[in-house]
């Protein structure tokens, strides 16, 4: 054999699964198909910006960042809490009175916080803030029915419903409201961020905790059973043998190499424009409360993070969802520029990071504990076994580890 187990995928499910397993004791080896570390969570340098692969942010509040996650190491640059709304009257800053007092009295004056809004909306919210066990073992929902259940409309569902769009990247409102309740009770207990050197930073603290190298460039074109174990062939004819193999592939490469079912994905678009002047000082995500264009959200990347520019430049990022080909730049730079209150005229492309299988699908009633053996030493990890998120991917790295030493180190 040539190892105790065989991880295919360098994502943070299979990283956090390898630190674990080596931590075990066990000899791991990692494959990985593309050209360096991190799966869905990468990074490029371009002309100095710092342009993440898909808008990303990390949660400090996250259990499993606060458990398995150095993050003062990381050096996290937060984002302002709350948000810059454009609508019809103009721009409006909805922002956490505890920590940006000085945007106290023009949030509590704004339209998104009336007093019948305000109590629909607690009612929906009473879930998420309340223990995980009860809300995980309530019925589920979508996320649409569940505003409509708590009564909550108007301007301040909008922005809800705005917001939320970004993180599950759909704008239908047929997410599991389940899963909307846990990313909200995360948003409420932690401020979201960017590592200084860019969310790649966080796979290579994972990375970090391995004994040997991740071997890039290594497809796993098969599992099969192997002489009591396992056999992955690799792209290059090298067939690695194992007791265990745990694959960590993006869901629809692990659904074809274990031949168990591909989860839906959706996907997203994002752009990243090179700036001179700052089209706004705001460090808050920037939200379009009246859907005039295809930005999801937009922001000053530079503002929060200043490590993601060069200096004297900045940087924005604009997202939207993938549909079909996808807006064209006009149209995004456009709604950006209206979102940001600013002429887009002179930005300059950095890069346009295209995701197709950003997340997967967390319809109702979402199961946030898929198993990840499959049985006789073949396991499977990722967010699509567990929630999509950050949390999810590290969540079921540290179960399929768990899953793989009971069953190799039953002693142990």
């Amino acid at each position: 054999m040539d190892a105790d187990v065989i991880v295919i995928g360098a994502g943070l499910a299979g990283l956090q699964c390898a630190r674990h397993l080596t931590r075990a004791g066990l000899t791991v080896r990692v494959l990985e198909a593309s050209d360096d570390i991190g799966g869905r969570v990468r990074t490029d340098l371009v002309d100095g910006f710092r342009c993440d692969r898909g808008f990303q942010l990390l949660n400090p509040a996250y259990p499993a960042v606060k458990r398995d996650v150095d993050v003062r190491a990381l050096h996290l640059q937060s984002f302002g809490r709350g948000v810059a709304v454009r609508d019809a009257a103009g721009l409006t800053v909805l922002a956490d009175p505890t920590r940006h007092p000085s945007r106290a009295v023009d949030t509590l004056r704004s339209p998104y916080v009336r007093p019948a809004q305000l109590k629909a909306a607690a009612a929906w919210a009473a879930p998420a803030l309340g223990p995980v066990k009860r809300l995980l073992a309530a019925p589920d929902t979508t996320f649409a029915a569940s505003l409509d259940a708590a009564g909550l409309e108007g301007p301040l569902r909008t922005l809800l419903e705005r917001f939320i769009t970004g993180v599950v990247l759909e704008d239908e409102g047929t997410t599991s409201a389940t899963f909307v309740r846990l990313l909200v009770r995360a948003f409420a207990l932690g401020t979201p961020g960017v590592p200084a050197q860019g969310m790649s930073a966080l796979p290579a603290q994972l990375a970090a905790g391995l004994s040997r190298p991740v071997e890039l460039r290594r497809r796993a074109m098969s599992v099969s059973p192997v002489g009591g174990g396992w056999g992955v062939q690799a792209d290059d004819g090298v067939l690695l043998t194992a007791p265990a193999v745990v694959v960590a592939a993006d869901p629809v490469s692990a659904a074809r190499l274990t031949g168990s079912p591909a989860p839906a994905m959706k996907g997203c678009v994002t752009w990243w424009f090179a700036v001179d002047e700052p089209p706004s000082d705001l460090d808050f995500l920037h939200l379009d409360a009246t859907r005039a264009g295809p930005v999801v959200n937009a922001a000053v990347m530079s503002n929060a993070a200043p490590s993601y520019a060069p200096a004297g430049r900045h940087l924005v990022q604009a997202t939207t969802l993938l549909r079909g080909e996808g807006p064209s730049e006009a149209e995004v730079r456009a709604h950006a520029g209206a979102i940001l209150g600013a002429d887009p005229a002179s930005w300059e492309v950095v890069t346009v990071h295209r995701v197709e299988r950003a997340l997967p699908v967390q319809a109702p009633p979402v199961t946030v504990r898929q198993p990840v053996h499959l049985g006789d030493g073949l396991y499977v990890t990722g967010d699509h076994r567990d929630t999509a998120s950050i949390q999810g991917a590290l969540v079921s790295g540290r179960r399929a580890a768990r899953a793989v030493v009971r069953r190799l180190r039953p002693a142990g």
